[in-house]
């Protein structure tokens, strides 16, 4: 068979994505949350929170020293300094603004908020009550934060603030211990430990508050949105800890992948993922996937750790929790291409071939690409080439490589 001819591609007669002025091949974005890896967290605090906002990943603690971290990737974090030494609980991140809660604040409401444009310099606020706020949320123009019945009553269990530095106190649907809330298709809603057939209450505002009927009074601990569905996890029940709802007012009960301690859920790159913490089930179903909400599957955790939180950004989701050595563990789209030019290299290899030949009988001898040291096999398509035949024209076997580091060369055509 005549000899492979090479040429330097142009980023779209590959198929390629360009980054940056740099071709890639396609990453496979549903590898993200299957596999995961240990990360070290600043400091070995009792993480129970992380949020991603404006390309920084913003993990909050009620343990240490310092009681902020930051990472630009999820894998190297730096400690910050947080407003006050309180318990932090929750992070988000909205209108250009993260904004913490805490449960508590040395006896006064004027520090259990704090804000920060950056995730790196952050400020005290006054909350609207000297309440224990589990969770905060961003939605609609608002930041929204919900609490447990004590201290507060009905009336303050939820505030308000359209831009976190002012709050304003709100009445709740019910006096239940209100944990998580989440933001989603115009509708604000929220989760609680407590209450008989009312564990849900949703609000177009954060404002007006409804109350709903959970699919089954468990102790719900973290609910989300994503795909057009809200899903909420529990650390109770049997065989129903997950529970899913198309607008927020009807619920459904789902079967977790393990009935397990599940504290947090979150949706990215088309999957939704749930991590737990070790009181219950082991290292290999402490993480469970899903895409729909609805079917889970058990994946196995970088390490057997207490998870707390896990968020997702920039196609990487990571997780933080309360115990072991690595308080922190990421997971990415595993071919994911690293945009580095001297590591990146894109060819394009074609054999003439006979117009009714298959492209099934390359050689070993012509699948290696002997110029780089690599051999890959297969990828082959039939194509009409214009420079085959001394530039005449004429039918190749053909196919495009990546290279992404050494020899290391993969198809992508």
């Amino acid at each position: 068979m005549p000899r492979s001819l090479h040429h330097s591609l142009i980023a779209f007669a590959l198929g390629l994505v360009v980054v940056g002025g740099l071709a890639s091949a396609p990453a496979n974005a549903t590898d993200a949350g299957i596999t995961w890896t240990s990360e070290t967290a600043a400091e070995n605090n009792d993480w129970l929170s992380v949020a991603y906002g404006s390309g920084l990943f913003v993990a909050v603690t009620y343990t240490g020293t310092n009681r902020v971290m930051t990472s630009p990737d999820g894998i190297t974090w730096t400690s910050r300094t947080a407003a006050t030494n309180n318990r932090w609980r929750s992070v988000t991140y909205g209108n250009g603004l993260f904004v913490a809660v805490s449960d508590s604040g040395e006896g006064t409401i004027n520090n259990r908020v704090m804000t920060s444009p950056d995730g790196i310099t952050w400020t005290a606020q006054t909350a609207a009550a000297n309440n224990t706020w589990n969770a905060v949320t961003y939605g609609n123009g608002v930041f929204v934060a919900v609490s447990t019945s004590f201290p507060g009553t009905i009336n303050d269990q939820v505030m308000t603030s359209p831009d976190g530095i002012t709050w304003t106190a709100q009445t709740a649907a019910s006096n239940n211990d209100w944990y998580s809330v989440a933001y989603g298709n115009g509708l604000f809603v929220a989760v609680s430990l407590s209450g008989a057939g009312n564990r849900v209450m949703t609000s177009p505002d954060g404002v007006t508050w409804t109350s709903r009927a959970s699919a089954v009074d468990n102790d719900w601990r973290y609910v989300t949105y994503g795909g057009g569905t809200f899903v909420a996890v529990s650390d109770t029940g049997a065989g129903n800890r997950v529970m899913t709802s198309p607008d927020g007012i009807t619920w459904s009960a789902q079967t977790p992948a393990a009935d397990n301690r599940w504290r947090s859920v979150t949706y990215g790159g088309g999957l939704f993922v749930a991590v737990s913490d070790s009181a219950q089930g082991t290292i290999s179903d402490r993480v469970m996937t899903s895409p729909d909400g609805i079917t889970w599957t058990a994946r196995t955790a970088a390490s057997n750790n207490d998870w707390y939180s896990v968020t997702y950004g920039n196609g990487v989701f990571a997780a933080v929790g309360t115990s072991g050595t690595s308080r922190v563990m990421i997971s990415s789209a595993v071919n994911s291409p690293v945009l580095d030019p001297s590591q990146w290299t894109t060819h394009y290899q074609a054999l003439p071939m006979p117009e009714s030949d298959s492209c099934t009988d390359i050689s070993a001898a012509e699948n290696q690409f002997a110029a780089y040291g690599a051999n890959v096999t297969g990828g082959w398509v039939r194509a009409w080439e214009p420079w085959v035949n001394d530039g005449s024209g004429g039918w190749a076997c053909r196919r495009n490589l990546v290279n992404t580091g050494g020899t290391n060369w993969i198809i992508a055509n």
